[in-house]
């Protein structure tokens, strides 16, 4: 159930919380930026990944400028510290999987786990604008949701043939991890 938020759009607190949510999302954006990055680096035997991966890692840049945008309307900017907090947890997220066996099915499965949060974080954000009474950014917002949408069912869609793949070449005794 969503609440009433037609009283809140002139409370500096709600204002405040979408500034931080803009920064937060941009942060998360900049985390998978590098995740996807490190990952594709490392890619070798999944050529279906790596497409995906590198289309999304085009939108996430899309909708990095997009927040910056509406961060810029606003006079503010992103904020250094949860970037750079963000960029070095996804670094190390993308790092713990490498010595796995099984690298390929962890990151495939960390990868929709991740999408569907920023799917909540979109969501949460988009209530936030329109609480806040600026719904002219919502078409944006919406946009980077409805991308993260389709990537997290892409890569929903992908995860019986990936283990498939994997269960083949290990089976092969071909290298399989990535």
């Amino acid at each position: 159930m969503v609440a009433n938020t037609a009283d809140l759009s002139s409370s500096d607190a709600v204002q405040t919380i979408f500034i931080t949510g803009l920064q937060n999302a941009h942060a998360l954006e900049k985390e998978a930026v590098q995740l996807m990055e490190r990952q594709i680096e490392r890619l070798e035997h999944y050529p279906e990944m790596e497409r995906l991966l590198k289309t999304h890692l085009k939108e996430t840049q899309g909708q990095i400028e997009r927040l910056q945008d509406v961060l810029h309307a606003f006079g503010e900017d992103r904020s250094l510290l949860k970037d750079v907090a963000t960029q070095f947890m996804g670094n190390m997220a993308a790092v713990a999987h490498v010595p796995m066996q099984d690298e390929i099915l962890k990151n495939t499965f960390a990868n929709h786990a991740f999408e569907n949060f920023e799917i909540a974080a979109y969501k949460s954000l988009i209530t936030v604008a329109e609480a806040a009474g600026h719904s002219k950014y919502v078409p944006a917002l919406r946009q980077t949701l409805r991308e993260e949408e389709k990537t997290a069912q892409a890569i929903y869609d992908q995860i019986e043939a990936i283990t498939g793949k994997y269960l083949a070449r290990e089976a092969k005794n071909l290298k399989a991890d990535r």
